[in-house]
């Protein structure tokens, strides 16, 4: 921001009321036009603002056409600035005007938004005197103008805010419905929609049919991802709280910003699966070559491979020859023969599932010069035990996040119903507990109200027969509407993953198992058959959980405490990878 934007910026903050919205020099629409500031309110409408900090002397001639400046003493031409702000607004609204439920459908205004909008000029440095005695006023509207004597710090709200609407013309009426906010959010700011959502939708098609179901990012989801700025960053989310989401949007935004083209943007994760869908999402967005996305094992063995560091012994097994490519890294970075701060940024969903001694790792991989990164976390997630050890600060693993960090509550992800099964199964496990900055609290999770079937549970004398009926009630969900490819049956075991398998294969219903990497195809239309522990960090409208057997039998079967809290978190973590429909099968029986 310039001095002048800044202290407009400051005005508009403190003069407004909570119910506007701002933004400043956010690229808008299918153009990418950048208005100084966006003014958003229900009743109000919408005012789009440019700003010059000129002073009165910088002006050598002002018309209605192009002006006369001269900022550094050498003349030159510019367009008269309230034809800027108008061409901007333009560019709004026609970008507003192609979706059907925002504009006028009959009488006068047919073809017209449904609330107004309007655009005008503030200038930081020239007075109302001032512009009256240059005659600026046969140049552009007064009433289209804010001066600098108008946005004091001492200035009433009621009379800065009466500068801004007079700037409206008197015939148009008209208010924003919360929904319609959404929609006006959906059509001006691409990033903020729902990754599933946005890629079905091409902007450049003059043509294409804007849904009538609009899904975006909420309103504390937005002002987060935009306002993360440098420095490192912890986000405590609780599952479908958006976090992958804001994680997306931050890569996709540091990676079209970077000026140094040599460093890329690291996203790392630890299931497979997740990282599998993170690299689609970047492939599909053009990004793959400046957003590197790994799942950790795969990035240590990259490490090692591209600097010629040794690898585990193939006669390890596989936790030791994991364990030992984790050592080999951390090793090789400590002797200087892999060196640090290979990206621009490093971004690190699911972050529970990082051991302290990954983090520290990884936080040496940040480029000092950017100091970017972003950590997200979810404790009840934690479900790979050997992660889960002594408490630990983010300070000591290097993670300087102190005042910078954000906890997210509202679970978006899931209907009513299936949060309030999977919660009422995760009793202990989501008791709050708060933290300071640099802690790990366990945050329980807001449900965002979004209503939808109660979740159905399967409770049969056999593992065969609590498949069979699965299988049946996704066959059922595909006649209702459902791809093949909405659909996930999440098992506690491979032999259960198995026993569903036969019954898919009973019922001919295309699936794939999951049992190694690079069998997970997001894109592919088939029922995905995958282990609890491999789910995590995904979702799907539909979904079955076989085998979480506190589900339904109770804790009393289960002999340790631990044993107890770790089938509580795979239930919690499985039951919440639903948007839609849950089925619970419990499987003790055989």
């Amino acid at each position: 921001m310039t001095s002048g934007e800044r202290r407009l910026a400051e005005r508009l903050q403190q003069k407004l009321d909570d119910d506007y919205l701002l933004w400043f020099d956010v690229p808008i629409g299918p153009k990418q036009c950048h208005p100084d500031f966006v003014v958003l309110h229900p009743r109000r409408g919408l005012l789009i603002l440019e700003t010059k900090d000129w002073r009165l002397d910088t002006i050598q001639k002002a018309s209605r056409g192009d002006w006369l400046i001269a900022p550094d003493g050498v003349p030159k031409s510019v367009p008269n600035p309230i034809e800027q702000a108008r061409h901007q607004a333009l560019q709004v609204v026609d970008a507003l005007k192609r979706d059907a439920q925002l504009i006028q459908h009959e009488g006068k205004w047919q073809g017209m938004l449904t609330f107004p909008w309007s655009y005008g000029v503030v200038f930081t440095r020239i007075t109302r005197k001032q512009f009256d005695a240059a005659g600026l006023g046969r140049a552009i509207e007064s009433n289209r103008v804010v001066c600098s004597d108008e946005m004091l710090e001492d200035a009433e709200p009621e009379a800065f805010q009466s500068r801004l609407w007079d700037m409206f013309p008197q015939l148009m009426r008209g208010a924003l419905s919360l929904p319609q906010i959404d929609r006006v959010r959906w059509n001006l700011f691409p990033e903020v929609r729902v990754p599933e959502q946005g890629a079905l939708f091409d902007d450049a098609d003059d043509k294409a049919t804007i849904p009538d179901f609009l899904r975006v990012m909420d309103l504390q989801q937005e002002q987060l991802a935009r306002s993360l700025g440098d420095g490192h960053r912890v986000i405590h989310g609780v599952a479908g709280s958006g976090k992958t989401m804001i994680l997306g949007y931050r890569a996709e935004y540091l990676a079209k910003a970077a000026t140094d083209l040599h460093k890329p943007v690291l996203v790392l994760c630890y299931n497979e699966p997740l990282a599998v869908k993170l690299h689609a999402t970047m492939q599909a967005k053009a990004l793959a070559d400046r957003v590197h996305v790994r799942h950790f094992h795969k990035w240590c063995r990259d490490q090692l491979v591209a600097f010629g560091q040794p690898l585990p012994p193939n006669g390890l097994a596989v936790g030791a020859k994991m364990d030992q490519m984790v050592h080999n890294v951390i090793d090789g970075v400590d002797r200087k023969m892999i060196p640090s701060g290979q990206y621009l940024a490093v971004l690190v969903d699911e972050g529970h599932d990082f051991a302290p001694e990954w983090l520290k790792l990884v936080t040496q991989m940040v480029d000092p010069t950017t100091n970017s990164l972003l950590l997200l976390y979810d404790d009840a997630q934690s479900i790979y035990d050997k992660r889960r050890g002594k408490p630990f600060s983010f300070k000591s693993v290097g993670v300087q996040a102190q005042g910078r960090t954000t906890i997210l509550k509202i679970n978006y992800r899931n209907t009513r119903q299936i949060l309030q099964t999977a919660s009422a199964m995760a009793t202990e496990l989501l008791r709050p507990q708060e933290k300071d900055d640099d802690g790990v609290p366990l945050v329980q999770p807001v449900s965002c109200g979004r209503d939808g079937p109660e979740p159905i549970v399967i409770d049969l004398p056999s593992t065969r027969a609590q498949a069979d009926r699965i299988a049946e009630l996704m066959a059922s969900a595909h006649n209702e509407g459902h791809a093949w490819g909405d659909m996930a049956v999440l098992c506690r075991s491979w032999t259960l993953m198995d026993e569903c398998s036969r019954a898919l294969d009973r019922r001919r219903l295309p699936h794939k198992v999951r049992k190694a990497a690079h069998d997970f195809d997001p894109a592919a239309d088939t029922i995905k058959v995958m282990t609890l522990h491999a789910s995590k960090g995904l979702e799907f409208p539909v979904v079955a959980v076989m085998g979480a057997r506190q589900a339904v039998a109770g804790l009393e079967v289960l002999a340790k405490e631990d044993d107890a809290l770790e089938e509580m978190r795979l239930f919690y973590v499985g039951a919440t990878r639903a948007t839609s429909r849950l089925m619970i099968a419990n499987a003790i029986r055989q």
